[in-house]
């Protein structure tokens, strides 16, 4: 059935950003406007979409969630054989997008993966709860599977193995990504289409900031 969508649209009027409002850091100017979406009691505001690029140049993107903000990149946790990992493997080169549509807000990010340690991983993994460590070992994330119940077997055999144990150990392909921000773009939604855009960039040791048209 032929689905006519042109007429969806909304205004936006929450807010405004003005150059004098930046932090001259943006990471510093990322941690107050992920504390806003915090505070506005927004679903998962971690979830960012994460783009990555195979060998053949074909784009993938899906919902990864950010987990640590450091002073130097931004960190999410996968399996490194899925098929996010395999295509930083191929092509380091990735971009995120934050969009926290409640306070009409979207954060542009671009920038080079890199793994982060064993040790940080393990004490990343060690702080989830036992049911997430043993489906980080239960899956074989992006791997074909005959069917839902593989999972769940696996699952139960996990569960009884490790029924008296508070945690399982960290699965050797698994583990930390860190980005190393090249770019951040802030969006904050006006009326009219008319949006605020402000892209920091790195320039060797510092960032330059331009506005850019909506």
């Amino acid at each position: 059935m032929k689905k006519d969508l042109s007429a969806l649209r909304e205004s936006y009027a929450l807010s405004v950003l003005r150059r004098e409002d930046l932090q001259k850091d943006p990471y510093d100017q990322f941690e107050n406007w992920f504390e806003d979406a915090r505070n506005a009691d927004i679903s998962e505001p971690n979830a960012m979409t994460l783009a990555t690029v195979d060998k053949l140049g074909q784009p993938s993107a899906r919902i990864v969630l950010l987990k640590q903000i450091e002073k130097d990149g931004l960190i999410f946790y996968t399996n490194y054989e899925s098929k996010k990992a395999k295509d930083i493997e191929n092509n380091n080169q990735v971009a995120t997008c934050f969009l926290w549509k409640e306070i009409q807000r979207q954060v542009r990010i671009e920038g080079f993966v890199e793994k982060i340690s064993h040790k940080q991983s393990e004490a990343y993994f060690k702080s989830r709860p036992k049911a997430s460590q043993m489906g980080a070992w239960v899956s074989e994330q992006s791997s074909i599977i005959p069917n839902r119940e593989i999972l769940d077997k696996r699952m139960a055999a996990f569960e009884y193995e490790y029924a008296y144990e508070k945690e399982l150990p960290l699965p050797p392909n698994w583990g930390g990504f860190k980005i190393f921000v090249t770019a951040f773009e802030f969006w904050q939604g006006r009326p009219n289409r008319l949006h605020d855009r402000f892209r920091y960039e790195k320039q060797e040791s510092s960032w330059v900031v331009y506005r850019l048209s909506s």
